[in-house]
């Protein structure tokens, strides 16, 4: 894919999954913990929060220029795949066992339950912002269009998932096609780490053969 289109591609995608894990995980709770005021409060804040944290421990991480950031970024988008391919079996186990709590074990549960995936969510921009930045030197321009078009992706999400997904797929062909979607984001970004590598392996094998 020319210059860096491909990147916009992947993190559409992304934002594309991300919506999906939403939407989804939002109604698997509501089921378990019940659709009242509280607990739609607790589910969405702790979306938030881990999104929030999530952003905060990617920036740490891709600041330092020696750390390969489409390495982490492909990583993560498979950690995200790997735990929404279980995420509603997962939930439903928790609720059994948590059936009954008050609203404060409620939501540390809940934040508990989500907080990873949501790490995972939250710290895709900054990664790739900062593999963009390298690129570039525009930082404005970085955030700019990668927030627009993981947005974009969203909001395509949240379209499709009302007039065609969930209506044929149901909650858990949802999950799997966010999860199928977020394993091929991860193999497409570590297929241009590897490409990035070759020039830095071929000048250290013809600097060792010189």
């Amino acid at each position: 894919m020319p210059g860096r289109a491909w990147i916009y591609l992947v993190f559409f995608l992304s934002g594309f999954a991300a919506l999906l894990y939403q939407i989804v995980w939002q109604r698997a709770l509501y089921a378990i913990y019940g659709i009242n005021v509280e607990s739609v409060t607790m589910v969405v804040t702790a979306f938030m929060l881990g999104l929030g944290l999530g952003s905060l421990a990617g920036g740490v991480v891709s600041k330092d220029p020696k750390r390969p950031v489409l390495l982490l970024f492909s990583l993560v988008e498979l950690g995200i795949g790997l735990f929404g391919a279980v995420s509603l079996g997962v939930f439903a186990a928790v609720g059994k066992v948590t059936l009954g709590m008050g609203p404060v074990p409620t939501f540390v549960v809940t934040f508990l339950l989500v907080l990873f995936p949501t790490l995972l969510m939250g710290s895709t921009l900054p990664l790739l912002v900062a593999h963009l930045v390298r690129a570039n030197k525009n930082v404005g321009k970085s955030v700019g269009t990668l927030y627009f078009v993981n947005t974009l992706g969203s909001a395509f999400a949240s379209a499709a998932s009302v007039l065609f997904i969930m209506g044929r797929a149901g909650q858990a062909g949802s999950v799997r096609l966010a999860a199928l979607l977020n394993v091929t984001v991860s193999l497409l970004a570590y297929v241009a780490h590897r490409r990035a590598q070759r020039p830095a392996e071929i000048a250290e094998t013809l600097k060792g053969l010189a």
